[in-house]
C-alpha cells in the first residue's frame, strides 16, 4: 500500500479529530507575548473556523461525536474544538468567535482557576515581563529591551523554577518586583460568575480537568482519584451540570496510562482525552481519545490539516512522540 493509499484509508475508516489548545490573543497582541506558543492568535483561529464549515467539516461536541463513535456511524468529517483549564480569555474572546461562527466547543475546566487554590505562576510571570522593561531574577537586573528578550526570558525563567516549588519561586519572584500575584491571578482567571452565564450556553460543553491539574500518572490511585472526582463534583454543585466528559492534564503518555484510563472510568466519566495525536478509530477507547494540540508555533491551514488527516499521530508513532 503506497503512503498516499495509506493515508486515505487512514482517513477513511476514522471517526473524527479532535483538537484541543489553551488560550487565545488578538493578532495585534499575539506577537508580542512572551509566552505566545501558549496562544492561538485569534485571526488565525478564525480563519481555521471558516476554512472547516467550506470544506465541509462538522464542528461537534465530545458527547455527539463519541455518541456517533459507539454507534458506528460515520465521523470522518467530525471536528471537536476544546480549550483546556479555561482562563479569562476563553470567556472574553473564544466563546465570542465561536458563537459568531455558530459552532460548538468543549471547555474542560480546571476548578482551582475559579476558585482560586491555584496561583497561576506562568500567566503572572508572562505579565510582568510584558509590562517591564528590567526585573530582578536570582539578584540580577535583567534587561526586557525587546519582545525577543522578554520571549527568552520568560522560557529561561520558567524552566529554572519547573524543576521544583514552581509556585514558591513565582510568588518570592513578585516580592523582589514588587507585584501583587493576587491580582496578576485574578486578571487571567476565568470566575464562577463567568461559568454560570456559559453553562446553558447551547454552544458551550463543559468537563472536567482535575482541581489542581497535575500529571495524574504521578499521583496515587486515591489522590488521583480526588482529583478526577472532585472536580466533575465542584462543577456539578456550582453549575448544576452534569459533567460527563474529562481531560487529562498535559496528556501524553507519561501524564496518563491504562491506571489512568481506568480511573476516570470508574469515576464514571463517560470518556476521557488525552494529548495524543492521532484520530478517532473504530473500536477506539474511550478514556483514552486521542488529541491534536494547536499552539501558536503552528498557524497555517496546512498545519491544521497534517492533524485532520491524520498523519501527524502517525508522525508520532513513528518519532516515539506519544
Amino acid at each position: 500500500m503506497s503512503s498516499l493509499t495509506a493515508r486515505a484509508a487512514h482517513w477513511q475508516h476514522s471517526h473524527g479529530c479532535m483538537l484541543t489548545f489553551h488560550r487565545a490573543a488578538p493578532a495585534a497582541e499575539w506577537a508580542s507575548l512572551p509566552n505566545r506558543n501558549f496562544y492561538l492568535n485569534l485571526d488565525y483561529l478564525d480563519r481555521l473556523l471558516s476554512s472547516l464549515k467550506q470544506d465541509g467539516w462538522e464542528v461537534a461536541t465530545v458527547e455527539d461525536i463519541t455518541g456517533r463513535l459507539q454507534r458506528g456511524e460515520d465521523g470522518s468529517r467530525l471536528v471537536n474544538f476544546s480549550v483546556d483549564d479555561c482562563y479569562k480569555d476563553t470567556f472574553e474572546l473564544v466563546l465570542p468567535l465561536f458563537r459568531r461562527h455558530g459552532v460548538p466547543v468543549t471547555l474542560f475546566v480546571t476548578t482551582g482557576i475559579p476558585d482560586g487554590t491555584m496561583p497561576l505562576g506562568w500567566a503572572g510571570l508572562e505579565t510582568i515581563l510584558a509590562r517591564r522593561g528590567r526585573v530582578t531574577f536570582e539578584g540580577e537586573i535583567v534587561r526586557l529591551d525587546t519582545d525577543t528578550a522578554k520571549q527568552q526570558w520568560f522560557a529561561k525563567i520558567s524552566q529554572t523554577w519547573d524543576k521544583g516549588d514552581f509556585d514558591g519561586k513565582y510568588l518570592k519572584f513578585c516580592e523582589a518586583n514588587g507585584a501583587d500575584p493576587e491580582k496578576l491571578r485574578e486578571e487571567h482567571a476565568i470566575t464562577w460568575e463567568m461559568l454560570e452565564k456559559l453553562a446553558g450556553d447551547p454552544f458551550v460543553e463543559i468537563g472536567a480537568h482535575t482541581i489542581s491539574h497535575p500529571r495524574v500518572s504521578e499521583l496515587p490511585p486515591v489522590r488521583a482519584m480526588q482529583e478526577l472526582v472532585g472536580s466533575r463534583d465542584r462543577l456539578r454543585s456550582q453549575l448544576s451540570i452534569e459533567c460527563r466528559h474529562f481531560a487529562f492534564p498535559y496528556g501524553r503518555s507519561a501524564d496518563c496510562s491504562e491506571r489512568d484510563f481506568d480511573l476516570a472510568r470508574d469515576a464514571g466519566f463517560a470518556s476521557a482525552a488525552t494529548t495524543r495525536k492521532g484520530l478517532l478509530q473504530p473500536g477506539q477507547n474511550l478514556f483514552s481519545l486521542p488529541r491534536n494540540t494547536l499552539n501558536g508555533a503552528h498557524q497555517s491551514l496546512g498545519y491544521a490539516s497534517f492533524l485532520l488527516s491524520g498523519l501527524a499521530g502517525l508522525a508520532a508513532k513513528v518519532l516515539g512522540r506519544v
